[in-house]
């Protein structure tokens, strides 16, 4: 099933783009979050297995894919983000739902309970935690300040398959929907970012306490999915958090860096029943 497009008008007149695969009611809905400078189309893995009995709700985040651009890079913090989907959910009468973060959208879901906890009914955090190794966020700032302009979508299967960390990409079709979900050919007929590079200008300031954030997480349920040689989500975080929330599941993938696409078979039968349990 193809996702109907919505295209949204933010409280600032920015377009801001959302994707619903409508499978029914039968269950809560659910909203995808993607991560920093991936879009809602990321989840168009994983809408599949989910959707029988379900809508599925993914955003393009400002300065992300068909969302639009803004001259102030302030624009697309985190908070202006967080503002963004609470204004998406009201607007598609979005209750009470799941969420998928994947990185920073499991960023923005911390973002979300803190914000307006009514929203959220259970919590899937994919591969992110309140402290992040500096290993992996420096390469996130470097990857995301790139623009290659490459000449072919070949071009960019091959620098993806270079600069990525592990992923579950077992073939040729993978990787290639991976780089059209990356890159787009632009104006001058060479292929660019489906993101304004000026986010990596964020990425160099402090983070706030998202322990605390995380903490706004305790009134739902709670399962954490890692990538087993994750730079972003180290061991050692995910031991606190267990601390933290001794309730919450963990699915850890063997030799998957950042970030799990979900649809590993112990990702996808973790995910599928946690949300039955949670509806």
């Amino acid at each position: 099933m193809e996702p109907l497009i919505h295209r949204l008008s933010a409280w600032d007149g920015l377009p801001i783009c959302v994707r619903e695969w409508n499978g029914g009611t039968a269950k809560p809905p659910l909203l995808a979050l993607p991560g920093i400078v991936r879009t809602g189309a990321d989840f168009t893995f994983l809408a599949p297995h989910l959707l029988p009995g379900r809508r599925i709700i993914a955003i393009d985040y400002a300065g992300r894919g068909r969302s639009g651009r803004s001259s102030d890079v302030r624009r697309y913090a985190p908070e202006a983000c967080v503002r963004d989907v609470m204004d998406a959910c009201a607007a598609l009468h979005v209750h009470n739902a799941a969420v998928i973060g994947t990185s920073f959208g499991g960023l923005l879901a911390m973002g979300l309970a803190a914000a307006r906890p009514g929203l959220l009914r259970a919590v899937v955090l994919n591969d992110i935690g309140p402290d992040i190794g500096s290993d992996g966020a420096d390469f996130v700032r470097d990857f995301v300040a790139r623009d290659p302009a490459l000449p072919d979508l070949d071009s960019c299967i091959a620098l993806l398959r270079r600069m990525l960390p592990p992923m579950s990409l077992d073939n040729d079709e993978a990787w290639r929907r991976m780089a059209e979900l990356t890159f787009a050919p632009g104006a001058d007929g060479r292929y660019h970012p489906l993101w304004d590079t000026r986010i990596a200008q964020l990425l160099s300031e402090p983070l706030p306490d998202l322990w605390s954030l995380f903490g706004a997480l305790g009134h739902v349920p709670l399962l954490l999915v890692r990538g087993a040689v994750s730079n972003i989500l180290l061991s050692g975080t995910v031991g606190r958090m267990q601390a933290v929330r001794p309730d919450m599941g963990v699915v850890t993938l063997p030799n998957i860096g950042h970030a799990p696409i979900l649809t590993e078979p112990p990702a996808l039968a973790a995910i599928t029943a946690f949300l039955d349990e949670a509806a």
